[in-house]
């Protein structure tokens, strides 16, 4: 099994919401019976609190690839983990506040790219298989509120060794053990990143079946999604989401793209130590 990198950018998107849920802001009572026994974990327990780990797992159902048109459901496993005030860890990789005051945050970060395997989806037979490869990048949000506006870029080294810009508005709101999220994002990407993952070379064509085609830099998709998270108890939460990306431009118009609209949803269950 193996990720997209918007796969694991929407998983990601849940491994934050479960953050939130971990520590959100306000008050957040639960009786006393829902408390966790310390005898059941031992040490390690008050160890795991004092990191705001979040554990669990989950399923999506999605294309196969960014551009299929057919679905899949595939399981994946729920991680984020903060130390102090700064670090802060998740299935992507590990994230750095830089800055943090008044609502801005300024973050550096590093993680990998999955890359994508010809056998994911037999409408990629002949095209080869994509590397994976490391990832560095960095951050910038201002949040006020419940609102927040972001925007992130990323350099792939290896693999693709492409460079992608995201950017968006997302809104999260707690009403009693439920917490309600929305998220509208935009993402670009550079030329070597297009021409990886969108388009078709003379020998890939001669492979594959399908036309030549050059993508070139640009705005490659938009998305929209929104995700309910309930607090069961004290610890153990269950989140669930839907929406869509809309592939546009040179992503769109690919050979390799069956369908531009690309929906997904998916469901877990956390634990928060």
């Amino acid at each position: 099994m193996r990720f997209s990198p918007y796969t694991l950018t929407t998983v990601c998107s849940l491994v934050a919401a479960q953050a939130y849920a971990a520590d959100p802001p306000g008050e957040y009572i639960v009786p006393a019976t829902q408390e966790v026994d310390p005898t059941r974990f031992g040490g390690i327990t008050d160890k795991l609190n004092d990191w705001k780990v979040v554990i669990g797992a989950g399923a999506f159902y999605l294309p196969e690839y960014e551009g299929s048109d057919k679905f899949e459901v595939r399981p994946f496993p729920l991680f984020s983990a903060q130390f102090g005030d700064r670090v802060h860890l998740d299935i992507r990789g590990i994230t750095f506040d830089v800055y943090e005051q008044s609502g801005f945050r300024l973050a550096v970060r590093g993680g990998y790219e999955l890359g994508r395997q010809e056998d994911d989806s037999d409408y990629l037979r002949g095209l080869g298989d994509i590397d994976a490869g490391g990832v560095v990048g960095g951050l910038v949000s201002y949040q006020a509120g419940p609102f927040e506006l972001y925007a992130e870029i990323d350099k792939t080294i290896g693999g693709s060794e492409g460079l992608t810009a995201n950017f968006g508005a997302k809104v999260s709101h707690r009403y009693e053990r439920f917490i309600f999220s929305a998220d509208a994002s935009g993402t670009w990407a550079d030329d070597n990143h297009m021409e990886t993952y969108f388009s078709v070379t003379p020998t890939q064509s001669f492979n594959s079946g399908l036309p030549v085609y050059e993508a070139g830099a640009g705005m490659k998709r938009v998305n929209f999604q929104g995700s309910i998270t309930y607090m069961m108890t004290e610890h153990w939460m269950v989140t669930g989401a839907a929406g869509a990306g809309l592939l546009i431009g040179d992503a769109k118009d690919s050979p390799i793209v069956k369908d531009d609209v690309q929906p997904f949803a998916r469901i877990g269950l956390g634990y928060r130590f």
